[in-house]
C-alpha cells in the first residue's frame, strides 16, 4: 500500500522528484540515519514526553508507522468517545495517512496540537507570518506539514470543527526547578529494547511550564485554502493532489531541476556507495531532463561553487547553466576587496582553476605574512565543542541555551614547539559546565599575551552568550570572568554593550578565505576539508606527521607517543580524522524506540553532538561513558592540532623564495 504520509508530502515540497527515489533500496539517501542522531544530538525526545505530560490522560498507540489500516482502525475506535485524548493518532483517507502527535477531542471539537522539538518567544506576534502578511520562511514547511494533517482529518471527519496548535519550548519561560533536562532518560527495558524513564509522576512536579501552544488555526486554514503558496506555481492543495498521485503511481514526477534542491539532494551517492552498486537520484534527474552522460557529472558545476549566493545560483540553474565552464567574470558580478580576496574573486578563482585542471594553490604571500607578523608569541589554538539543552540544567535558565562542555588548547611557541597545553571536558549528567568552563578556559590562556585562534565565529558567539548567562548569575566571581571573556572576544550585533578585546581571537578561517585557496577542497573553508587538502600539499608536514608522536616532540594528552597523525598510502594521504575512534560503533538507531521528534538536520561534527547527549540522558554502562568521552578528547584534540597544522603551512609558505 503506497500512502502519502506527511513526512513524504514535506519531501516533495522541498523536491517532488524526491518522491520517487524515496524508500526505495536501491537509491543511496544520505539523511536516513538523521533522525536518531538528532535526537541524541538535541535532547528533542525530551520534549515530546514533557508534552504529552501536558495531556496525562492520553493513550499511545503503538506499532510500525506502515501498519496503517490497523492504526486507523484503533484511532476511529476512541474518537467514537465522547472524549478522548491520543498520542500518534493515526488518520488514512483516499491514500493520505498522518500520525499526530496530540490528538485532543471534545464533543465535536477536535485539537490537532503538533510538536516540535525547536523554540519560539510566545511574546512575538510575528513568529509564523511577517509583518507584511507572508509566512515566514524558515516555518513555511512546519505549517504546510500542519496543514496536511489538518486536511486529513477533515476529511475522515468532515463534521467537526478542528483547531490546529504547534507546541514548542518557549524562550520567554524559564525552568523553575533544578535538574529538569534529567526527568526523561533513554533506559534499557528489555533484553534488546529501549524506552524512556520518566523521573516526575505529573506535569505539576516540573515546576512553571516551559512549553506553550499558539493556536495556528487561522494560518493553517489560509494555507488549505491557497492563500500562502509554498512558492510561486505550488499551491498546497495542488501540491497534495499531484504529490499523492504519483507517489501512489509510483511515477517520476519530472520537476525542474533547481540549486537550491539540487546542491542539497540526499540522492547523491559517494565513490562507496557507487561501489556498493547504490543508485543517484541526482544523476537520475539530469540524465532524464538535460541528457546528461555520465562524463557530465565528473566536470566542475555550479554546486560545488564555494559561498555561491543562492540567488545567483538560482539564475545559473534557470539559464541551464550547470557548468563552470560556461560562467565568465560578468556572471559572477565579480568584486574586489583591498588587500584581500574578495567572495567573488576567490569563487572565480576556484572556476578558473577547475576548469583549467590546475591543481596549484594561491597564495596571497605579501597579504599573508602582514597578517601573521602582527601575531604575538607564544600562539594559543582553541577550539569548543558545544550544545543546546530543550530543557533546561538549572532553575531561572532559559530552553536551548548555548552549554559549552569541553576544549581543546594547543600552543605554538616561537622555537617552533608544539603542546597539547590544556583540555576540558565535563558532560556529566544534569551538570551545568559553562561557568567552570571559563574559568579553565581563562586559566589555560592567562600569564601571557599570545595571539589566540579560533576557526570559524562559534567560539566567539558562545562566549557572548556565557556572558550573557554570567550577567544574570549570583557567581562570585563573575565579573573577573565577564571580564575576561571582553579580553579575548568581541561583542556580536545583538549585544547592548559593544566591545572588541585587547587579545580578540584571530579567526583561522578568516586568514584561509582572505589569502589562500587549494584546489583540492573544491571551495569548502570548512576545517576538515582544509586540514587533507594541506596535507595533501605539503611535503613539509608530509614528513612531520608521519613520523610517530614521540619522536615528532609533540606533547598529546590523549594519544600514546607511538601514534602517527597521518597515513600516506601510495600517493593519497590519509586525513587523521580517518584514524580516530568511532564514537557509536555499536550504538544504532535500533537501540531506542520511536517515535523521535522530528528534527531539523544536523551537519559536521553531529557525531560529538549526540555523543553529549548521549550521557546525558541515556542510562548505560561505566565502560561506555568511558570509551565515549575518550573519543571526544582526541576528537577535539585533533581539532586544535589541525590548526596547528594550517599555521605551519603557511609558515611553510611565506618562508619559501
Amino acid at each position: 500500500m503506497r500512502v502519502l504520509t506527511k513526512s513524504r508530502f514535506k519531501l516533495g515540497l522541498e523536491c517532488p522528484n524526491k518522491l520517487f527515489f524515496t524508500n526505495k533500496k536501491s537509491y543511496a539517501n544520505n539523511k536516513k540515519d538523521d533522525k536518531f542522531m538528532e535526537a541524541l544530538a538535541e535532547g528533542g525526545f525530551q520534549v515530546e514526553e514533557l508534552a504529552r505530560m501536558s495531556f496525562p490522560e492520553g493513550e499511545l498507540i503503538e506499532g510500525n508507522d506502515w501498519e496503517y489500516e490497523r492504526h486507523w482502525y484503533h484511532t476511529r475506535d476512541l474518537l467514537r468517545k465522547e472524549n478522548a485524548t491520543i498520542y500518534e493518532a493515526a488518520l488514512l483517507h483516499d491514500s493520505l495517512f498522518v500520525r499526530t502527535d496530540i490528538l485532543v477531542k471534545k464533543g465535536d471539537t477536535i485539537e490537532l496540537i503538533e510538536v516540535k522539538a525547536k523554540s519560539f518567544d510566545s511574546n512575538d506576534e510575528h513568529i509564523f507570518v511577517g509583518s507584511r502578511g507572508g509566512l515566514r520562511s524558515e516555518w513555511k514547511a512546519y505549517l504546510f506539514d500542519i496543514a496536511f494533517q489538518k486536511y486529513v482529518m477533515q476529511q475522515c471527519f468532515p463534521g467537526f470543527e478542528i483547531k490546529s496548535f504547534i507546541m514548542m519550548a518557549d524562550t520567554s519561560k524559564t525552568a523553575s526547578i533544578d535538574g529538569l533536562n534529567q526527568m526523561f532518560r533513554i533506559t534499557k527495558i528489555a533484553e534488546n529494547r529501549t524506552g524512556i524513564k520518566k523521573l516526575a509522576s505529573s506535569i505539576e512536579e516540573l515546576g512553571t511550564p516551559i512549553l506553550s501552544r499558539a493556536d495556528i488555526s487561522d494560518i493553517i486554514e489560509d494555507i488549505i485554502n491557497d492563500v500562502h503558496k509554498y512558492h510561486e506555481g505550488l499551491s498546497f492543495l495542488d501540491a497534495l493532489t499531484r504529490f499523492k498521485y504519483n507517489y501512489e503511481q509510483d511515477e517520476y514526477i519530472n520537476a525542474p531541476t533547481s540549486y537550491l534542491a539540487c546542491k542539497h539532494c540526499e540522492f547523491r551517492t559517494s565513490i562507496e556507495e557507487k561501489e556498493d552498486g547504490l543508485d543517484s537520484g541526482f544523476e537520475y534527474c539530469f540524465k532524464k531532463q538535460h541528457n546528461w552522460k555520465n562524463d557530465d557529472f565528473e566536470k566542475p558545476s555550479i554546486f560545488e561553487i564555494g559561498n555561491l549566493y543562492y540567488r545567483r545560483g538560482i539564475e545559473f540553474s534557470e539559464k541551464n547553466t550547470f557548468f563552470m565552464m560556461d560562467i565568465d567574470k560578468e556572471d559572477l558580478k565579480l568584486k574586489k576587496e583591498e588587500g584581500k580576496l574578495s567572495s567573488t574573486e576567490r569563487q572565480w578563482l576556484q572556476i578558473e582553476k577547475a576548469v583549467k585542471n590546475d591543481k596549484s594553490i594561491y597564495i596571497d604571500k605579501e597579504g599573508l605574512k602582514k597578517e601573521m607578523d602582527s601575531w604575538v608569541f607564544p600562539l594559543h589554538f582553541i577550539d569548543f565543542e558545544t550544545s543546546t539543552s530543550a530543557l533546561p540544567f538549572h532553575k531561572d535558565r532559559h530552553p536551548y541555551e548555548q552549554i559549552a562542555f569541553q576544549f581543546s588548547h594547543h600552543i605554538y611557541h616561537e622555537n617552533g614547539q608544539v603542546e597539547h597545553a590544556n583540555e576540558y571536558l565535563n558532560a556529566e549528567a544534569g551538570v551545568f559546565p559553562n561557568f567552570e568552563f571559563v574559568r579553565a578556559l581563562k586559566k589555560a590562556l592567562d600569564g601571557n599575551m599570545g595571539s589566540i585562534f579560533k576557526y570559524s565565529n562559534h567560539e566567539n558567539t558562545i562566549l557572548n552568550a556565557i556572558f550573557k548567562q554570567l550577567e544574570t548569575s549570583e557567581e562570585r566571581d563573575k565579573k573577573e570572568l565577564m571580564d575576561f571573556i571582553q579580553s579575548i572576544t568581541h561583542s556580536t550585533s545583538s549585544s547592548e554593550n559593544k566591545w572588541k578585546g585587547s587579545r580578540d581571537m584571530v579567526d583561522l578561517l578568516e586568514v584561509v578565505k582572505d589569502y589562500y585557496y587549494n584546489p583540492i577542497t573544491k571551495g569548502s573553508n570548512s576545517i576538515k576539508a582544509v586540514l587533507p587538502a594541506i596535507l595533501a600539499t605539503s611535503k613539509g608536514l608530509q614528513h612531520n606527521y608521519s613520523l610517530p608522536i614521540g619522536k615528532l616532540g609533540l606533547s598529546s594528552k590523549n594519544f600514546s607517543k607511538s601514534h602517527v597523525w597521518l597515513d600516506i598510502v601510495g600517493e593519497e594521504v590519509i586525513s587523521p580524522y580517518e584514524n580516530l575512534p568511532l564514537i557509536f560503533e555499536n550504538w544504532s538507531e535500533e537501540a531506542i524506540e520511536k517515535p523521535l521528534s522530528e528534527m531539523e538536520s544536523i551537519s559536521d561534527g553531529g557525531a560529538v553532538l549526540a555523543a553529549y547527549g548521549k550521557l546525558q540522558y541515556t542510562d548505560m554502562s561505566a565502560n561506555e561513558v568511558t570509551e565515549i568521552k575518550q573519543a571526544l578528547l582526541k576528537y577535539c584534540e585533533l581539532d586544535t592540532l589541525a590548526m596547528v597544522m594550517i599555521y605551519e603551512h603557511f609558515l611553510e609558505l611565506i618562508s619559501t623564495k
